[in-house]
């Protein structure tokens, strides 16, 4: 997409990019799948769960979030932080709207992001994706990552 520019997170993009990461995630979050086994917890849904993640993003590193836009308009992100003494920048959250999919921008976001890691000194990248996301898989791949390990999350009613 060539009217697609990037720049750095703005206070403004907050909630645009907020409800972008929730409607992105739908069909590959934990807290959903929480959610589909047990309901509503502690009378909040999975989307109000999935959101407080952009909001801990924002927290920890408002100047490693890279965002898309068309115009004035954000199309969606990619989040980020350095550990400079583990020698590893995280990648946390990308998010896209359905029509920026598919058409490299996500691809162009996690290049942004590697090239903030190297230009810290960072000597590896880490990203985590659930099985079932597809998309996810196949671009982190084709961009270099290994997959290390795999996890399962398991939850208990208490």
């Amino acid at each position: 997409m060539d009217d697609v520019t990037f720049r750095v997170f703005q206070p403004s993009d907050h909630e645009r990019l907020k409800q972008i990461m929730v409607d992105a995630f739908d069909g590959v979050s934990i807290d959903q799948g929480m959610e589909a086994a047990f309901g509503e917890i502690a009378g909040h849904d999975w989307r109000w769960r999935k959101g407080r993640h952009f909001d801990d993003d924002v927290r920890r590193d408002p100047d490693g979030i890279i965002v898309a836009a068309i115009g004035d308009e954000p199309v969606g992100f990619i989040s980020t932080w350095i550990d400079r003494e583990g020698g590893i920048g995280h990648i946390p959250n990308l998010s896209l709207t359905p029509e920026c999919r598919g058409k490299g921008v996500g691809r162009r976001l996690v290049e942004l992001a590697l090239q903030r890691f190297r230009d810290a000194g960072i000597s590896h990248a880490k990203i985590e994706t659930l099985v079932q996301n597809d998309v996810g898989n196949s671009l982190y791949t084709s961009l270099g990552f290994r997959e290390v390990a795999r996890q399962i999350h398991f939850v208990a009613e208490l």
